[in-house]
This record gives C-alpha cells, structure tokens and sequence, in this order.
C-alpha cells in the first residue's frame, strides 16, 4: 500500500535552442519587471550584456563567486536595493542562481533563470550562502525562479570536463533523492527518468561537445535531477559535499563527481530497491558497476586531492559533516566510515560495495 506525501514546485519551463533572448524578452513582459538586474558569473559576462541590451532598464551584476560568500550577498543586495530592481534574471551556473536566490531571499524579487550547466539549481528552492568557511543552506518559496529558460545553444562553450562534472552532479541529484528524506515515488521515477537521459546525453557529449541531441538529453536530464531533488530534499551526498565545499572551497561540480561513487558504495547493500532503479537506468546489471562503467566512458573526476582538499582535513571533514548526515539515511553513519569514505574519494580508490568502513 503507498502511502506518501509529495510537493510539486510551480515554475514555468521553456525549452528551445536558440531562442533565450526571446523567452526572456517575453518573461519580462510577461512580468511586468520595469528594472532588471542580470547576475553572470564569468564565462556568461559577455552573453548577460547581450541579453541586457534587449531589455529595457537593465543592469548587468559580474561580481559573482562560487559558494555565495555574505558579503558578495550582501554587495548584490545593496546593488538591486540601489537600481530599484523588480526582475533578477542569472545567467550561468550554479554561483550566478545562488546569488541570485540570496537576493531574492531578502529582496523578495523574482527569478527568472537562465543556466548554461547542469548544476540544476534553477528548478529548486534550496539556497546556500557561505560565512567564515561554513555552508548554510535552507528552503523557501522565494528563491524559486518564476521561470526557468533552457537553451542548448548556451551550452556549446562549456568545456567537455566541466560538462562531464556538471552533468555527474546532475546525476548526482538523481541518485541522492532516492533516499533523501523526504523521497517518495514520483520524485523516484523523476530520478529514474533524469538518469536515464543523463546516461544517453553526457557520453554523446564527450564524444563530440556540439552534438545537438547529446547536450539536449543532457540538460533535460538536469532538469529533471533538480526537480525531483528538490522534492525529495539532500541526501548523505549532498550533505557531505556541501560541507566540503563551504569549509575547504572547493569546486562544487567536480566534488560532487569524486564523492557520488563512494555514497553510492557505502548506502548499496542498505537500499536494493534503489539500487536496481539505478541499474535499470544506468543500463547495467548493478547501480555501482554501471557507474564506475560511466565515468570511466566520461573520463570524471577522480579524487578529491585533485581539486584542492587536503588528506591533512579528512578528519576534520568528518566530524563536520556527521552531524547533518539526515536520519533517513538507509544505512547507520559514523565518524569512521566518513573519515574512510573521505580518504578514499581524496585517493581516487576503488569504490566496493559496503566495505567503506575500517
């Protein structure tokens, strides 16, 4: 018998290459925004100033840096405070729409996101802001944006590596919301679904960074990863990244890509029915061997070591991130498995299954 409550978040989605700049002339009208401010992180600078020449009182925001730090927050803030802003539209990653919901999480201003990854923070309304090297996250209603524009287009100027590690966080989304603590059915087959696309579109992209077909699968899939996400809430993995990443600054796709084959391993022999949703979408006979046979194909990231964390903080890491491990986690969590689990992925070891403990 089922029995479950689930939460669908209300966004407006519109898909289609190459027509960004006509969506988001449409989004403002639609609106009624009468001064816009434009979040870009870096890669996107050019692109935003593009786009803000379409639309009416428009300023472009370029101070962006990953994780939110407060006092970028708080200089954002300060700046739509000052131009009168009604509209927020970012362009870019991960760090442009998590500025973009500190602002709106005080502001009360719309989002209107336009991603250009797959980091899927778009279609969620989970926020985080960094202080003192500690990440703190929570949920609320006004950092979802109203609209989301997906245009494949944007995505041909990613880099294969950072589309690979971009996508494994998708993937990532998919897989965490199997047991996160508020998972349910529909948020399982959303996952089901999301990981399936992943798996056809993230190889296609490897192969060849413009196949049309490959990114399109790919950025569905994201899509989907952050919705059901943002149903069924963070899991061990995202716990455990995000307190890497708030306390030891490191890149946030790329830390999700290391660390999802050492989660998968710890939780697999405590979830079988997961498990076999995973495999089934993956394509294999189990979830962690098709995994492991995905990245290889994808070349991901391998250990955490590469990318900026210390074996020196492993330990430190550790007793950090056990207390925000949720109580739904399927299988018991304690500082010695984490502090495995953490040298292993700082290693780029072997993941097996159930054996992360000393």
């Amino acid at each position: 018998m089922l029995t479950f409550t689930h939460r669908t978040l209300g966004q407006r989605v519109l898909f289609g290459e190459g027509m960004a700049a006509e969506h988001l002339l449409a989004e403002v009208n639609r609106l009624g925004a009468r001064s816009v401010m434009l979040i870009a992180d870096l890669p996107q600078q050019q692109r935003a100033r593009g786009l803000a020449d379409r639309v009416p009182r428009a300023v472009v925001y370029d101070r962006v840096r990953p994780h939110v730090p407060t006092e970028t927050a708080d200089d954002a803030r300060t700046t739509a405070r000052a131009h009168e802003i009604d509209l927020l539209v970012s362009v870019g990653g991960g760090s442009a729409t998590g500025l973009a919901k500190a602002v709106a999480l005080t502001q009360g201003i719309p989002i209107v996101a336009i991603p250009t990854t797959y980091a899927g923070s778009e279609a969620t309304d989970v926020w985080g802001i960094t202080q003192s090297s500690r990440k703190t996250t929570g949920v609320d209603e006004r950092v979802l944006p109203v609209s989301v524009i997906y245009d494949v287009e944007l995505t041909y100027t990613l880099p294969v590596d950072l589309s690979v590690a971009s996508g494994l966080n998708a993937l990532a989304h998919c897989i965490d919301s199997m047991w996160a603590p508020r998972t349910d059915p529909i948020n399982q087959a959303i996952a089901t679904e999301g990981i399936r696309a992943l798996t056809a579109g993230l190889p296609a992209v490897k192969e060849d960074p413009h196949h049309q077909g490959g990114r399109e699968q790919t950025l569905y899939g994201a899509y989907l990863s952050a919705v059901a996400f943002a149903s069924a809430g963070s899991g061990m993995h995202h716990k455990i990244c995000h307190v890497l990443g708030g306390a030891y600054d490191l890149p946030h796709a790329q830390t999700h890509a290391v660390v999802l084959p050492y989660v998968l391993a710890y939780l697999a022999p405590a979830a079988p029915a997961a498990l076999d949703r995973i495999a089934s979408a993956l394509g294999s006979q189990d979830a962690v061997s098709g995994l492991t046979a995905l990245r290889d194909r994808l070349d991901a990231p391998r250990a955490l070591k590469n990318h900026g964390f210390e074996e020196s903080a492993i330990e430190e890491a550790a007793q950090l991130i056990l207390p925000v491990i949720p109580e739904s986690t399927p299988r018991p969590v304690t500082v010695d498995d984490l502090t495995q689990l953490l040298r292993d992925a700082w290693a780029g070891s072997t993941p097996t299954i159930g054996v992360n403990t000393p």
